[in-house]
């Protein structure tokens, strides 16, 4: 079985429709985010503030299999650098280095932007994701325990980061 083409390119807003599609299936599989209720295309148009860079990954069909977007990290300008990311992919492309090429061309373009570092939370059961963070060079540096309830119940998060090496001059 040979992988699939991916191709990656800067999110649009035209996007939206799509990203919200593949955020809400990771909000109802309940393995990737605190979220519980369905987001809204107006929701997600927010993320888009020419800061912050969100990127697709494309299927060799052209249709949107995942994505790798950064968020603010704090208020407080000596953060400026540092952005927190999410990365998501469609459940039925998952498993075919969709995340990965993602978090690759989320990398390259947060560094463009004048991030120093990048850093996320992901649940201690969500393996392939620490998995994926791992190959691209996340380390992780802790567990929050009892960060959050999802469901009723307390979850666990692998604190992650990644120090973007270029940026530190």
């Amino acid at each position: 079985m040979t992988k699939p083409e991916l191709t990656t390119r800067t999110a649009t807003v035209a996007d939206a429709p799509a990203i919200v599609e593949i955020y809400n299936e990771g909000i109802a599989d309940r393995i990737a985010t605190f979220e519980t209720s369905p987001r809204a295309v107006d929701q997600i148009l927010g993320w888009f503030d020419d800061r912050h860079p969100i990127v697709v990954v494309l299927d060799e069909g052209g249709q949107i299999a995942g994505y790798a977007a950064t968020f603010s990290y704090a208020d407080r300008c000596c953060y400026a650098g540092i952005a927190e990311f999410s990365v998501y992919v469609r459940r039925a492309n998952r498993g075919q280095g969709v995340g990965a090429v993602a978090m690759t061309a989320l990398i390259e373009e947060a560094a463009k932007a004048g991030f120093w570092k990048l850093l996320s939370r992901v649940f201690v059961e969500n393996k392939a994701s620490l998995a994926l963070l791992r190959s691209v060079g996340f380390r992780e540096v802790g567990v929050h325990e009892k960060h959050g309830k999802l469901d009723g119940v307390w979850r666990d998060v692998v604190a992650v980061e990644k120090v973007l090496e270029a940026n530190l001059a």
